[in-house]
């Protein structure tokens, strides 16, 4: 079974460890892992270059989830992290007090840049990275080129992690600009993974900066448009609020509604020209399903809060039976 994920930082990483936990029981090989193949190709958009060194915020909260490394309190970062070099970095007045590198997670940035000076593109740093934590899916940066989300605020465009960390998304948001995305290619087997999966899952990850910046990279579209996979999605949104972080706000900046019909329509169904086939809401919007079945979609309500790994892994479960109630 091929199964490719598209996914954001937290709740893309979170999801797929459960996914990881079902499929090992559905599917075990005997080793502890299982025979189902998942490839995961992950949002870039929020990388940025800080001290010198390329930071791909989304790519190393999956290798450190699912590698078993990761800050569990946070959802990222490492866990047993230290901040002595980012601490006496600020001594020097350098740095943003509001962004801080730890130790350990330095360590990861000071290995991906030393690799990219070396000429290995992005793909082929993140496969070698990935060598130490074996995260059990095939790791995909969306593309090689760097590309950069910015916010258009009332003061002037800034980057995407300054807005979200720094601000915690409270400065008003008229549009986000993903630099460098219109001349990007996908990265090597993305296409691939795309065309030859079995399933293709989105999790409930930022619609918008995450999961939107994915398939604003040229030809992503439009490859998930023409799969032969059926495309199943978890709302990223449970009673009217994002499951996690500020997607809220992301929404509003783009005139969606904050609410699990409104994240549907704007994905939008396959057979309008949209890419998804099914969509999996939360309980608490139940109230969307018949909603929704009555312009055409297969939904599903059933509790998404992923507040553990078996929860998750269930959660992982009812999406993928949904591709069963598929016309």
């Amino acid at each position: 079974m091929r199964i490719t994920v598209l996914s954001g930082g937290v709740g893309g990483a979170r999801f797929t460890r459960g996914l990881l936990a079902l499929l090992r029981d559905r599917l075990p090989d005997g080793a502890g892992g299982t025979t189902a193949d998942v490839t995961v190709v992950a949002n870039t958009g929020d990388d940025l270059w800080l001290h010198g060194v390329r930071v791909c915020p989304d790519l190393d909260t999956l290798m450190y989830t699912l590698g078993g490394a990761v800050h569990e309190g946070q959802g990222w970062g490492r866990r047993d992290e230290s901040a002595r070099v980012a601490t006496d970095l600020a001594a020097y007045g350098l740095g943003w007090e509001w962004f801080t590198l730890g130790d350990l997670d330095l360590a990861t940035h000071l290995a991906r840049t030393e690799l990219l000076r070396r000429g290995l593109p992005l793909s082929a740093v993140a496969a070698r990275l990935a060598e130490r934590w074996r995260p059990g899916v095939t790791l995909l940066p969306m593309t090689d080129d760097e590309v950069e989300t910015h916010v258009v605020t009332d003061d002037g465009t800034i980057h995407f992690e300054e807005w979200w960390v720094r601000h915690r998304a409270s400065v008003p948001a008229h549009g986000f600009v993903q630099t460098g995305v219109e001349n990007a290619a996908p990265a090597p087997g993305v296409l691939d993974a795309l065309a030859s999966a079995d399933v293709v899952v989105v999790p409930p990850s930022n619609p918008v900066v995450s999961v939107g910046t994915i398939l604003g990279v040229p030809g992503v579209r439009d490859a998930l448009r023409a799969t032969a996979a059926p495309v199943v999605a978890v709302s990223p949104v449970v009673g009217g609020a994002p499951v996690r972080g500020m997607a809220d706000a992301c929404l509003t900046a783009i005139g969606v509604a904050t609410d699990a019909a409104a994240v549907a329509r704007h994905y939008g169904r396959r057979h309008d020209g949209g890419v998804l086939d099914a969509w999996l809401v939360d309980e608490a919007d139940a109230d969307a399903v018949p909603v929704l079945a009555g312009e055409g979609w297969t939904v599903e309500a059933a509790p998404t809060l992923m507040t553990d790994v078996p929860a998750t892994a269930a959660i992982a479960a009812r999406a993928l039976a949904l591709v069963d109630r598929l016309p």
